[in-house]
């Protein structure tokens, strides 16, 4: 029975003598095996420092378990002697537990058939060594072909090694916050990517994506991603629901071939810096202008110019049943999903559009585009143009004849003022 943890081992009768423990764990391999004699079974603690390790005896020498931490990697063993407190942390719970189990077996010193042992000897430094929390990997050649990532990375870097695919062994590194993939081949995101709970930074510049999953959007990367980089890729179009992803803060779109950003983009209430330069955005979401932006970069994309009289009817007479049952849904807010209603009805409604009245409009509705100075919504705004321009087409929406006729009037107004 072997334990990989940190440990810190603390001598109780130093407070008697006026010394104070170090304060200081290490990282360290625990074994429960029998000593040479192979009549006790005996700890073996072996830290960097000391691989040879010190021996304690068990049978019948703890005198008690702290584990009220135990589902946090966390557990005291404290031995009459001598007279320490073995504190173990960062282990992993389910090793940990079965470790206490073997322990307690050893010390009452029954049945210790039933526990499973180890050789009590020296151990290699890799194993005694700090959990690496950084790799970075920066050639085809030094790609871990044979061996596996360290289980406890926060911080992955693997670029220029020409990878088609995400290694499924990256998925499984639960510490991950920070997964940076640039400069490679990969074509489509694994829906598993999602699973990576503690995922705040995405980075995919330079690759050949020509999607974002739907199901990454609908994944615990809502909480979790603040940073994410797709820029120098081959993507579209977004998904409806890519803005799901509400803890963004920086979100780089730049160098695609995007034609249009999500409808609800103006949901992103976090974000703060947006770069989608050069890309193929012909008017702004509706949405955009509820952004509240420091940094903002729409360079290079061909912009229409704006006209409110240049309009797209989309409206039937008498509104469908559809389209009336769609907007209720929207408007009450109906929670709804593909379990309810058909796939593609739940894509028309996540893509509804909001009317200057309020209310909401699905596949009916007069589309028209005016224009908005930037300023409105970013404090910094990288010129659209050439020309020194910082003004762009929004697009609008209006649910009734009535409510673009009421719009209308309102500029006439204006523009005789």
């Amino acid at each position: 029975m072997k334990l990989q943890c940190d440990v810190e081992v603390v001598n109780r009768m130093l407070p008697s003598f006026g010394l104070k423990n170090k304060g200081r764990s290490s990282r360290a391999v625990l074994s429960i095996g029998k000593h040479v004699d192979r009549s006790s079974l005996y700890l073996l603690i072996c830290t960097n420092k000391d691989r040879s390790g010190s021996k304690y005896k068990l049978k019948e020498n703890i005198e008690k378990f702290f584990t009220w931490f135990v589902e946090e990697g966390k557990a005291t063993v404290r031995l009459k002697e001598p007279a320490i407190d073995i504190c173990l942390s960062k282990a992993d719970i389910s090793s940990l537990k079965n470790f206490l189990s073997a322990a307690r077996l050893a010390h009452r010193g029954s049945d210790t058939d039933s526990v499973p042992l180890s050789a009590l000897g020296p151990v290699r430094a890799r194993d005694v060594e700090k959990p690496k929390k950084k790799l970075s990997v920066l050639s085809k050649k030094d790609y871990p072909l044979t061996s596996s990532f360290p289980h406890s990375l926060e911080q992955l870097q693997v670029s220029y090694c020409r990878l088609s695919r995400v290694d499924t062994r990256m998925l499984s590194l639960r510490a991950l916050r920070r997964l940076d993939l640039s400069n490679n081949h990969i074509k489509k995101l694994p829906s598993t990517v999602g699973d990576l709970s503690c995922l705040a930074e995405l980075i995919l510049h330079n690759n050949h994506l020509e999607s974002f999953g739907d199901a990454l959007c609908s994944s615990t990367l809502q909480t979790s991603l603040q940073h994410l980089d797709l820029s120098q890729n081959r993507l579209k179009v977004l998904p409806a629901r890519f803005c799901q992803l509400r803890q963004l803060v920086n979100l780089k779109l730049d160098d695609n071939k995007l034609v249009r950003l999500p409808f609800h983009v103006g949901r992103l209430s976090k974000l703060r810096f947006l770069s989608a330069a050069h890309n193929q955005l012909a008017v702004l979401p509706a949405s955009f202008r509820k952004l509240c932006l420091e940094n903002l970069d729409l360079f290079g994309n061909p912009f229409t110019q704006a006209n409110a009289l240049d309009h797209t009817i989309h409206l039937t007479f008498p509104l469908t049943l559809q389209e009336l049952a769609s907007r209720a849904v929207v408007d009450l807010r109906i929670p709804h999903g593909p379990h309810v209603v058909p796939f593609h009805l739940c894509h028309e409604l996540d893509s509804s559009k909001a009317c200057d009245c309020g209310r909401s409009c699905v596949n009916s509705y007069i589309r028209t585009a005016v224009g908005m100075n930037l300023h409105l919504v970013s404090h910094t705004v990288v010129l659209v143009d050439n020309m020194g321009g910082t003004e762009a087409p929004v697009q609008k929406h209006f649910c009734s004849l009535m409510c673009y006729c009421e719009f209308m009037d309102g500029c006439v107004q204006r523009d005789l003022r």
